[in-house]
């Protein structure tokens, strides 16, 4: 029996004179732990470079059509109306403070004349006013974009030259890339 306590015994002391575990395990949970730390620095300043691009510097949400009176009250910001009234269903702008520019806009028609609800094949672009820059152009590309049947568009490009930030009292103008006339006008957020 002795034997039996004596193998017995030189197990158990074997087994917890040694509480190390192996030397592959804690490589292994260095290398683990050292990837969760690389990874969760590198995710927060992705996160902060991608916040601060993404930095609105103006909203709209919701535009008006022009109603052109033939007097020089319709001009906004050195701008002239259009000649016929135009209306507009919905439009949401954002502009980012990198000066990029994304417009959605819906129902931008003829509101009167013999081509009323058309859109009297029109292609539009966008500029921004900023009343501390001395009302400086800051325009999408002049080209415009084309109006589909139903008044739609989308605007996603950058203005140029870009804005200041601030930009205080913005207007934002939806414009024929044919005469330069303004259509409609979004609403400030």
């Amino acid at each position: 029996m002795k034997p039996m306590k004596s193998l017995s015994a030189s197990l158990f002391s074997t087994s917890t004179s040694n509480p190390k575990p192996p030397k592959r395990a804690i490589s292994r949970r260095s290398f683990l732990g050292t990837s969760l730390a690389v990874g969760g620095v590198v995710f927060v300043m992705v996160a902060i470079a991608q916040s601060a691009v993404a930095q609105n510097l103006v909203r709209f949400s919701g535009g008006v059509g022009v109603i052109p009176t033939g007097s020089a009250n319709t001009t906004v910001r050195t701008v002239a109306a259009a000649g016929q009234i135009w209306v507009i269903r919905d439009l949401a702008a954002d502009v980012k403070q990198d000066a990029r520019i994304r417009l959605d806009g819906r129902g931008l028609l003829l509101g009167s004349g013999n081509n009323v609800g058309s859109n009297a094949n029109q292609s539009v672009f966008a500029t921004l006013f900023c009343a501390n820059d001395g009302n400086v152009q800051h325009s999408s590309n002049l080209a415009g974009v084309p109006l589909e049947v139903n008044g739609d568009f989308r605007i996603d490009d950058t203005l140029s030259p870009a804005p200041p930030n601030p930009c205080t009292s913005p207007v934002l103008l939806i414009r024929s890339a044919a005469s330069g006339s303004w259509f409609a006008a979004g609403i400030p957020r």
